[in-house]
């Protein structure tokens, strides 16, 4: 069975913005799950998530202490759709991204990060890497983005940034 899910990082709710773009509503309501990976700021955004469909999340460098009170640890690894999933906030620089994280998470066949802001979505030696940029604060980024992911029978069936345009 395919487990749809859309990847969420770095909200800054209510720090930077006051709640999500209207546009990805629809996106949430679609989803079996939802990945936050971290710098929610809030844990009331979380359980506001969680009203569409099951949240995992993981904290952020700017997280305040509820965020962590709701459940989020600084990084979580779990199996969805036969797909092995670890999540984190800060990947580290972008040089030897992939190696650094295949070495943290040698099981993983996807790793979802955050920090960046900035959207990717590529695959690298069996390993697909999603950073869903921010769906609030685009910073440099042309428009602010999240991620949708498709998995089913132990496989990565569909891995995009969708961008939120204005």
């Amino acid at each position: 069975m395919a487990v749809r899910i859309v990847v969420l990082a770095d909200t800054h709710i209510p720090d930077f913005a006051k709640a999500l773009p209207a546009a990805v509503i629809p996106a949430l309501r679609r989803a079996d799950l939802i990945l936050h990976a971290g710098d929610v700021n809030r844990a009331w955004v979380l359980q506001e998530l969680a009203d569409f469909a099951p949240v995992r999340a993981v904290a952020g460098n700017n997280d305040h202490a509820d965020v962590t009170a709701w459940g989020a640890p600084e990084e979580l690894t779990t199996v969805l759709g036969g797909v092995t999933l670890a999540m984190v906030h800060d990947s580290g620089s972008r040089e030897g991204r992939e190696r650094r994280l295949r070495a943290r998470f040698p099981a993983a066949r996807l790793i979802v990060f955050g920090h960046s802001h900035i959207p990717l979505s590529y695959a690298d030696g069996g390993v697909r890497f999603v950073n869903p940029g921010s769906a609030t604060w685009k910073r440099r980024q042309s428009f602010a983005t999240y991620g949708r992911i498709t998995v089913s029978d132990g496989r990565v069936r569909r891995a995009e940034i969708v961008s939120i345009e204005p």
